[in-house]
């Protein structure tokens, strides 16, 4: 439980915040994730600020913190009883502020909409699922319990959100990561592997002894670009379309006059539905033993690194069917459905079990050099979260 303190700044502002001034709040508290930049500033103080914001307003508070700088925090408010419980998702951490144009930190509002690092991915979102759980559960509780859970690390590793769900669960989940206001209902996963080419070293003099392992790599990333091909030209998902792949780094080699002994190529391959880590290895290897069997002197050696599971929710569940509902009513009319090609933490909220989909805000320039939210965005996003807590909720 954070402490209570009477004197911070959180707890000297109206109870009824908007979430244009609780964003401008947000974005002014440097988080970037130390995974991503050596000496990064962390989520302590952003957390500290959340907690306090939310314990005002009545939020049982706990701050998890297995890594020491990086905690991440779950706000509940209790229900009577007899309602399901609704857990609304997102990310304390952005990245890196020193490519920004301008000052990150300080956000500023021009036509409608607010700059600064963090607006669009997510602080927004953290804005808005504040203050819609505050507005839902303002004239006292409701039957279920609300549950919000403000976590670390979803830039780089998905700490956070893994270490929260170890303690809490919820009948259903919304991340609210930004999606322009359309309801996102899949994502693909991703599987990173290393392919080590086996040469021989000799004096470059001597083609007789050596073998040289960045040629045989060459053979490898043709056959790697056949496979991606193949891929986009296979079955699709509805909605992500075809899993892809592609070569991401590559070493090899010690000087000029050295045929190289090694070449380690890192891919990376993006994974559909249905698609999995085994199968994508089971994939690999055909075209690696295809190469052995056709190319002279070609030996390799393939490791499976970081994997995360595609996402496709159901669109009938409940925690669906109430927010499309809500959004349709705000919006004037039905919400775009759609995917997302990137991971996000909604993979592993649906693998412990509790229904998701992803929801937020309209804007652009997640990890670029300018980035911003629209703000009639996020009054709506806002609006919607507040109707679906109360109706799912109750």
């Amino acid at each position: 439980m954070l402490p209570e303190t009477a004197s911070t700044p959180a707890a000297a502002e109206p109870l009824d915040a908007d979430p244009t001034a609780l964003l401008a709040r947000l974005i002014a508290i440097d988080s970037v994730n130390p995974d991503l930049v050596p000496g990064g500033a962390g989520e302590t103080v952003i957390a500290d600020f959340c907690g306090q914001w939310l314990a005002a307003r009545g939020f049982e508070v706990h701050s998890l913190e297995r890594r020491p700088g990086r905690p991440s925090l779950v706000a509940i408010a209790r229900g009577t009883g007899g309602g399901r419980s609704l857990m609304l998702n997102g990310h304390l951490d952005t990245v890196s502020l020193a490519d920004y144009d301008g000052d990150p930190l300080d956000p500023q509002i021009r036509d409608g909409r607010m700059y600064g690092r963090g607006t669009f991915d997510m602080k927004g979102g953290i804005a808005a699922m504040m203050v819609a759980a505050a507005r839902a559960t303002a004239r006292g509780p409701l039957r279920g319990d609300v549950l919000l859970a403000c976590v670390a690390d979803e830039e780089h590793g998905s700490s956070g959100t893994e270490e929260v769900l170890e303690s809490f669960t919820a009948d259903a989940a919304i991340v609210t990561e930004p999606s322009h206001l359309e309801v996102t209902l899949a994502h693909k996963g991703f599987v990173w592997f290393d392919v080590r080419i086996d040469g021989r070293a000799a004096h470059g003099s001597r083609p007789d002894l050596g073998i040289d392992a960045i040629a045989k790599a060459g053979h490898f990333l043709v056959a790697l670009e056949k496979l991606g091909r193949r891929l986009a030209q296979g079955p699709a998902h509805p909605l992500l379309g075809t899993g892809t792949v592609h070569a991401s780094v590559i070493h090899g080699g010690e000087e000029a006059s050295t045929y190289p002994a090694h070449c380690r190529v890192t891919l990376e391959r993006r994974t559909v539905p249905g698609e999995s880590p085994d199968s994508v290895e089971r994939e690999l290897t055909a075209v690696l033993d295809h190469l052995t069997a056709t190319v002279p002197d070609f030996h390799y050696d393939l490791t499976r690194g970081l994997h995360r599971e595609p996402f496709e929710a159901d669109p009938e569940a409940p925690v669906v069917r109430t927010l499309t509902h809500h959004a349709e009513q705000a919006l004037g009319h039905p919400p775009v459905v759609r995917a997302e090609p990137f991971w996000t933490d909604c993979a592993l909220l649906d693998r412990a079990g509790i229904p998701c989909l992803l929801f937020g805000v309209d804007g652009e320039g997640a990890h670029a050099d300018t980035e911003y939210v629209d703000l009639a965005s996020l009054d709506r996003l806002t609006d919607i979260l507040t109707a679906t807590l109360t109706d799912f909720c109750s």
